[in-house]
């Protein structure tokens, strides 16, 4: 029997209506599919991704482990798109939890996080924190 919280889940990649209904059922209603929610930014030009992405960042510190899990993970199209359209939108406390993953990125990173550019948007993101208010 499928859960009815899974029938939230985006069936494609323009399935609007549900990732619409994702963000309006809201947190912690989705607590249960976040892994799932994460898939749906794995190419951020997918129109899904573009409703998503921003909720996902505003979630907050629930969210953490999920990313971390994909920041240390090997698909590095995916970190691009979760560093660039979630932790760089998530807020400075929430993603403060990540500096760990990102200082990696940033100063040792993989071949594939260099092609991606992964390590100059972490770069970034830790500039941008030591930047006075």
């Amino acid at each position: 029997m499928t859960d009815p919280l899974e029938t939230l889940l985006p069936r494609h990649k323009t399935d609007l209506d549900n990732a619409h209904r994702v963000v309006e059922r809201g947190y912690p209603a989705v607590a249960p599919l976040l892994p799932q929610l994460l898939e749906w930014v794995k190419d951020g030009n997918w129109p899904v991704a573009h409703i998503l992405a921003p909720f996902l960042a505003s979630i907050g510190s629930p969210i953490v482990p999920h990313v971390r899990d994909i920041l240390r993970g090997d698909d590095d199209l995916w970190k691009y798109y979760v560093v660039a359209r979630i932790v760089r939108m998530m807020p400075r406390a929430t993603a403060e939890a990540l500096r760990p993953e990102l200082t990696r990125i940033a100063s040792d990173p993989t071949s594939g996080e260099e092609v991606e550019a992964i390590d100059d948007l972490a770069a970034e993101i830790l500039r941008q924190w030591e930047e006075p208010a």
